[in-house]
This record gives structure tokens, sequence and C-alpha cells, in this order.
């Protein structure tokens, strides 16, 4: 058994009053909001990849974390000390759910047959570590975008040998995540884009991509997997332009290959505003297409401009995410996973704590708020009002067919027709939103 973190004492719920660092003031999972506890709405998880495998290194400098785990002859060897860790952090923090790539757990050997054995011994100690803990896996992935046979896309590649590699990775990657008992299954197009259309014939890595998720759709009913499967939106970065842009690029792509009912989004929240949204807007466009399934929680920097996957510190930001998600009807198999990772500096192993502790109360408190926005009914009977005329004749037989274009400009013109303009009211409701935030 693991002992990184024997100086931490479980977490526990203090409420606000308490100054107790390494304790939660917000984050009750017992406490009832709409009807059940927190830690249901919430299906809280901690990545492996940032915390247990990413070493502090930049593009300009080292690691700086030094973790016992990190350097060492026998690669499987550190791989168990790794996974004892991480789970001994799961419990100390007590976090219901965790998320992986196959490459976080298991060493990638020199040959594939090498990195598969690798994973299958990791995926038996993953289940002993399971059962120990009663942690549970919230989805997991394939890193088809680290390893430099993936520099130019893996589905995408123009090297069908490549794509048969990674086709490799995900069927493993998915069958461990089925026999791990887990929620979910993401597919995250790393290096699914271009760099420049100088050498790239986009309808042809377009219908590669296509392909490659109908096969891996047709496999997760093969093997029954009752998990969803979801796509991570993502603009740019590591290429310059993604296939998966957003939510609504992403929808669009499915419904090209019939697969709208198939796979739906796991949103994070820096990419959403690296696509220059708000998270709230992903949420609310992805509950509109019918394909929300999951989020990861973090927060960018204003001052940079690409994806710092900093830990979510901003009731404000997340309160209105939150209301996106209560309103179409809150989590179902996914959760609020944090891929999140510590500023290079925190090398102490209570920064570990020091960050979810925070995360977790942040979206805790933002879901409180957000829940008291979604009672007092004060947007939802705005919006309603606002709209209310479409349940009129003119607005029915407008949506429904049954007049035409003619017969509506024939509609405007017979009844001389002069609408007024009406106050959206942005300013009054902007200020409810912050007087139950702040108040």
């Amino acid at each position: 058994m693991a002992d990184f973190f024997r100086a931490i004492d479980p977490i526990r719920f203090e409420g606000p009053g308490s100054d107790n660092p390494l304790a939660f003031h917000h984050y009750d999972p017992e406490h009832i909001v709409l009807g059940a506890p927190l830690k249901d709405h919430l299906r809280f998880a901690v990545c492996y990849w940032h915390n247990f495998c990413w070493d502090g290194a930049d593009v300009f400098g080292e690691g700086t974390f030094q973790r016992p785990w990190h350097s060492g002859a026998d690669a499987l060897a550190l791989a168990e000390q790794k996974m004892d860790v991480a789970f001994e952090f799961f419990q100390k923090l007590g976090t219901p759910f965790w998320t992986f790539h196959d490459y976080d757990i298991a060493p990638e050997g020199q040959t594939i047959i090498e990195s598969r054995e690798n994973l299958a011994r990791m995926v038996d100690r993953a289940e002993q570590k399971q059962e120990e803990t009663g942690v549970r896996l919230l989805w997991g992935t394939a890193k088809n975008f680290g390893h430099k046979r993936y520099m130019a896309g893996a589905a995408t590649n123009p090297d069908p040998e490549v794509f048969a590699y990674a086709c490799s990775q995900v069927q493993q990657a998915l069958d461990a995540t089925h026999r791990l008992g887990g929620s979910n299954y993401v597919l995250w197009g790393g290096r699914e884009g271009y760099e420049t259309l100088l050498n790239t014939d986009l309808k042809r890595e377009q219908e590669q991509l296509g392909r490659f998720l109908q096969m891996v759709v047709a496999h997760k009913h093969k093997i029954g997997f009752k998990g969803a499967l979801f796509i991570e939106p993502k603009p740019q970065e590591p290429t310059k332009h993604q296939y998966d842009y957003d939510s609504a690029t992403v929808f669009g792509f499915l419904q090209k290959f019939g697969l709208e009912k198939e796979i739906k989004v796991n949103i994070e929240v820096n990419h959403a505003t690296l696509a220059g949204h708000t998270f709230e807007h992903e949420v609310a466009t992805a509950a509109a297409l019918g394909i929300l399934g999951s989020v990861d929680a973090n927060r960018g920097d204003h001052q940079n401009g690409w994806d710092t996957d900093q830990f979510p510190n901003s009731v404000e930001e997340m309160t209105l995410g939150c209301y996106e998600i209560i309103k179409a009807g809150g989590f179902t198999t996914g959760g609020f996973n944090f891929d999140t990772k510590l500023r290079r500096t925190s090398i102490a192993p209570e920064d570990f704590f020091h960050a979810h502790v925070g995360a977790m109360d942040t979206i805790a408190l933002s879901f409180m708020k957000a829940a008291e926005l979604y009672e007092q009914k004060v947007l939802s009977d705005f919006v309603e009002a606002r709209y209310a005329r479409w349940q009129g004749e003119l607005g029915q037989n407008i949506l429904n067919g049954t007049l035409d274009l003619a017969a509506v400009s024939d509609h405007a013109v017979s009844r001389n027709l002069n609408p007024q303009p009406v106050s959206s009211g942005q300013e009054m409701l902007e200020n409810r939103v912050n007087r139950v935030i702040f108040g």
C-alpha cells in the first residue's frame, strides 16, 4: 500500500466556518440538492495523466515534480507504484471516480505486443485497486496522440498502418474500460486535424475519421459495453485546426456519418473558451442538440492563448454552466472530471489536495447556486414569457408547416403588421444572477 500521502488525513466536510485548508467548506457529498445528494449530481473524478504522469516539464523547462515513480529501470514496477499512489489519493480525497488513458497506467513497450501485454497487466491491478477502494471508473480512453507515429494524426493519418495501430489501441482501451465497469469511453482527437492545407486532403481525412468512429461504435455493441461514447471537442492545439472544433461542429460531423444517436460530447471548459465560446454556451448547445454527456472541469488563463488546464476557481463561471446542466436534466453517465494540473511551482504532496479541494468546493457551491436559480424560476419564467407568442396560432402554424413562405407573407401584409420591439431584460437578469451568487 502506498504512503506517499501519509501526512494527509482523509478530507472531510467541515462547513464554511472552518479555517482548515484541507477540509471541504461547501462540498458535503450527502447534502440534498434538487432531491438527490451532491455526490450523485456532481460525480467527481480525478484524472490520472496530469496528476500522476506529468513531471512538471514545459516547452521552456525540465520537470519540477520529481515524483518517486517518475524514474527508474523497471517501468512496470514504477507503473504499479504510481497506481498505488493514485488510489491512495482517490481514497483520501473522497472522489467516487477516476479517469485514465491507456499509456497513463501502463508503460508503452518497444512493440505493439509488449504494449498490449503491459496494459493487460495494469488493468488487472486497476481492477484489484477498484475492488479494494470502491473507487469507480468514470471513463477510459486511448492516448492516440503522444507517440511520434501520430504526428500526422491517428485515424486521419495518410498511412493506413498508423490507422490500424490506433484501432488496436482503442480496441484494447475500450475493452479495458468495459472490464473495469467504466461508465463511459472518451475519444479525443488530439492530432485529428491539420497544420496546413498545402499537404492535406480534408475530405479524405474526415471520411477516415468517420469510418474509424463507426468501427468504434460497432465494437462497443459487439462487446456489450453499456456505457456512453463521448467525443471531446477542441478547436486547435496541438494541431492548427482540429476537426472536433466545438459541440456544434461535432454534431454536424456525427450527423454526416449517422452517429448522432451513438456518440455524445465531453465538454472541457478551457476548450470551450479556446473556441471563442463560454462554458455555458457549449453546455447549452450540446443539450439543445441532444449530445450532452460529461464535463472536464478546469479553466484557462485569459492572458494566455493556450490550454493551461488550471483548476476551476470561479463560482460565477461555473454557476452558469451548472445551471445549463441542471436545465438539461443533469448527468446520467457523465460527471465532473478534473482534467487539471498543478502549477510547475506547486511541488509539495499536499498541493494535490489543496488544488482538488478548492475545485470541488467551487463546483459544489456553484451547483447549489445554480439549483437556487433553477428553483426560483426567474430566468426560466422570463424566457418562457419572451417566446410565449410562438405558442399562439401564428407561431404554431409556422412551425408545423401549415403556412408556407407566401402564406406567412400574406398574413403580415393583410394585417398590416407593425410589431414593436420588447426589452430583453438582460441587465435585470444579470443582476438577479449576481444576487443569488453573492447574496
